[in-house]
This record gives structure tokens, C-alpha cells and sequence, in this order.
């Protein structure tokens, strides 16, 4: 469920609505996990939820297009994760991402 259709054509809109939401910390993918800068402290798959993203499309350069992940950890940190999508995306981003999306699939099943 992609929410493209609010009104955000650029990612600093983005960012700066999210921003506006509480999703204020910085966070980035390192070799552990999900890091956030601020705390210094690396989040594991099962750690995390993804709460909502936005995928933006450059006009004229592939290479700007992205995606923005609003994320929220198990301690309640939320701050937000950008990704290239297509030729340009970050593998271990897609990976740690990936595996996020199959833990809430499990978590889903086992609910119902």
C-alpha cells in the first residue's frame, strides 16, 4: 500500500512531513542491522515495524528516484529510512527491509 497520492511530489517533503509526524531520527542500514545515529544503537528485523512508505519518482533522472520508510523501533524511536528504488537501490537496505516485511507477514498469520 504505497500513499503516492497525498500531496509530496518531492522526498524533502517527505522527510519534512514525517519529520512533522515525530519520525525525526536519522536511521541507515550498517553491517548489524538498522542503525540510528543518535542513540548509536543498531535495531535487528524483528525490532522494527515499518509504519508507512512513500515512493518518489524523479522527472527526469532515475537516479532520484527513492523511497522513504517511516519506521518505528520496539522502544518506540521512529525516524525514517531513504532507499534508491530500481538500478540505483542499496542492497542491504532491500535485504533488511525484506526481511522486516516477512516477520510482519509471520506476526500477521500467527494473530489470526
Amino acid at each position: 500500500q504505497t500513499q503516492t497520492t497525498r500531496s509530496m511530489n518531492t522526498l524533502s517533503e517527505g522527510t519534512t512531513k514525517a519529520a512533522n509526524e515525530g519520525f525525526t531520527e536519522n536511521m541507515s542500514i550498517n553491517m548489524h542491522g538498522l542503525y540510528v545515529l543518535s542513540k548509536d544503537k543498531t535495531y535487528l528485523p524483528h525490532e522494527v515495524k515499518i509504519i508507512d512508505f512513500y515512493r518518489f519518482e524523479g522527472d527526469s533522472d532515475p537516479a532520484d528516484d527513492a523511497i522513504l520508510y517511516l519506521i518505528e523501533t520496539n522502544d518506540g524511536i521512529k525516524g525514517t529510512l531513504v532507499d534508491a528504488y530500481g538500478t540505483y537501490a542499496d542492497g542491504k537496505i532491500n535485504k533488511f527491509i525484506t526481511e522486516v516485511k516477512q516477520i510482519t507477514k509471520a506476526d500477521s498469520a500467527e494473530i489470526k
